[in-house]
């Protein structure tokens, strides 16, 4: 806007004080980062090629190395790249991505320390129960949970700049008024008991299955370790809507701050992406497992799924990220009324009084990166899979392959159908009500639909169903 005052870029003045030595300097500093690069990746290298090395500190070295990696290529090639070319000027994106990625892996290398101290906590003071303590689960729980926090951590500083670094003549709104579902009023009180049961339902059965997945041994395979990713991640993307949807029905209070409002749509996005990447994941476990049976146990190595999961987190955290960030640059005029029951992308940049062809232009980019791509993939893969079932046709090879796909298969199906049908279907007249009901399908329904389809669907599942509650029951006896 042009009565919006702020700088579209900042001037970094660097190591001043040193311009009489600076090819000295450059040549210090370029040496100590690739120093820190390539030294970091050599212990990456070893552990991950050294089967002695596979313990627990080790584990947390390897990811402390890669953020120390990430750490220096924060600030070092911008510092060196200004050196060299005599140009202090960074853009405001640049800038603010910057402060978040340095933020994030400042934040990340503390973690990861503690938890390594926590590590040699064990192996001293407990040595006879530390590969019980230090299970598999545990150390990578704490690498998840360091890698989460930093991400929020990073993210609250980020946007509380952004929004500080708005100009005091910007016309900005402070919050914004979700209207909500197109319910009749004296239906809300009915409308509030059905999401409310349809919520915990959602939560108490993806529960469960996390729980299944760690209590019973056989099902400590690659698909069932994407499979407990899958419900945490649904239990997720329902609590980032639902709650504050449900809150809005009982007290009839609209509004939602404007900081509220950008980290709802931060990490609505950010569940949706992990969705959509974990299937992908869970696709071509399907697709080793039917198309190459004997060689399984080593392709599907224990490394390679926590990587895929890793890879899918990151990818996901960027993907929310650039969106976020761009949104926060906006100019937002009078109208501050969101025709959707959470603060929807597409809802708030039509209500943006900024030029948004920036917006647009990445949300398709990245659209065709998280959503488009991985669909591909997984249509890839039941191709490979049909076409390995078809060189040899049995009744028996089919029923194994439906056994295999078919739970995966109904909720791609739910979770894909749902997008298109909101996303790529012309919109009628009546479009903003289309999209909220569109959306309640795959932001409500299909994280609730998940555990039936793999309970009722799936034979190991439902064994260590009864297995659990034939222990519940005889305990209790």
């Amino acid at each position: 806007m042009d009565n919006q005052s702020c700088g579209s870029e900042f001037l970094l003045l660097g190591l001043h004080s040193w311009t009489e030595k600076q090819d000295l300097y450059y040549a210090l500093f370029l040496t100590m980062y690739l120093t820190t690069v390539l030294g970091n990746l050599l212990i990456i290298l070893l552990i991950r090629l050294d089967s002695r090395l596979h313990t627990p500190m080790y584990f947390f070295l390897s990811h402390l190395a890669l953020t120390d990696v990430s750490f220096s290529s924060v600030t070092a090639p911008k510092m060196l790249f200004n050196m060299q070319t005599q140009n202090q000027s960074i853009s405001y994106a640049g800038c603010v991505s910057q402060v978040y990625f340095f933020i994030y892996f400042g934040c990340l290398d503390s973690l990861l320390l503690t938890s390594m101290a926590y590590d040699r906590y064990v192996a001293i003071c407990h040595p006879l129960h530390y590969t019980t303590i230090m299970s598999q689960s545990l150390c990578f729980l704490l690498v998840t949970v360091s890698w989460v926090l930093s991400c929020a951590g990073a993210l609250s500083h980020t946007l509380l700049l952004i929004h500080s670094m708005k100009g005091e003549n910007h016309s900005r709104v402070s919050e914004f008024l979700l209207l909500g579902l197109p319910i009749p009023p004296e239906q809300k009180d009915l409308f509030f008991a059905l999401f409310l049961a349809m919520y915990l339902t959602t939560v108490l059965g993806n529960l469960l299955i996390i729980l299944l997945i760690r209590l019973d041994s056989r099902l400590h395979t690659p698909m069932y370790f994407f499979l407990s990713h899958l419900a945490f991640t649904d239990i997720s993307f329902s609590s980032v809507t639902v709650p504050r949807m449900l809150m809005s029905m009982q007290t009839l209070d609209q509004s939602i701050p404007y900081a509220e409002c950008i980290s709802q749509m931060y990490f609505f996005i950010f569940f949706t992406d992990l969705d959509s990447f974990l299937l992908t994941s869970m696709a071509y476990d399907r697709y080793v497992a039917i198309c190459h049976p004997l060689h399984y146990t080593t392709i599907m190595r224990e490394g390679l799924c926590c990587l895929l999961v890793v890879v899918s987190w990151v990818l996901s955290c960027a993907s929310a990220l650039s969106h976020t960030l761009l949104l926060a640059q906006l100019s937002f005029c009078a109208d501050n009324t969101v025709p959707h029951f959470f603060c929807d992308l597409g809802a708030l940049l039509k209500l943006s009084c900024s030029d948004t062809s920036i917006n647009e232009l990445v949300i398709f980019t990245v659209g065709v990166a998280v959503i488009t791509v991985p669909l591909m993939c997984i249509l890839i893969s039941y191709g490979r899979i049909g076409a390995t079932i078809l060189k040899v046709p049995s009744t028996k090879g089919i029923c194994k392959a439906l056994s295999t796909c078919g739970s995966h298969l109904s909720v791609v199906s739910l979770y894909y159908g749902a997008i298109i049908g909101l996303y790529f279907v012309p919109s009628s007249s009546t479009s903003n009500d289309k999209d909220a009901i569109a959306s309640v399908l795959y932001t409500v329904v299909t994280p609730l639909m998940n555990p039936f389809i793999y309970s009722l669907r799936n034979r190991d599942m439902k064994g260590a169903l009864e297995k659990l509650f034939y222990r519940a029951t005889g305990s209790s006896q």
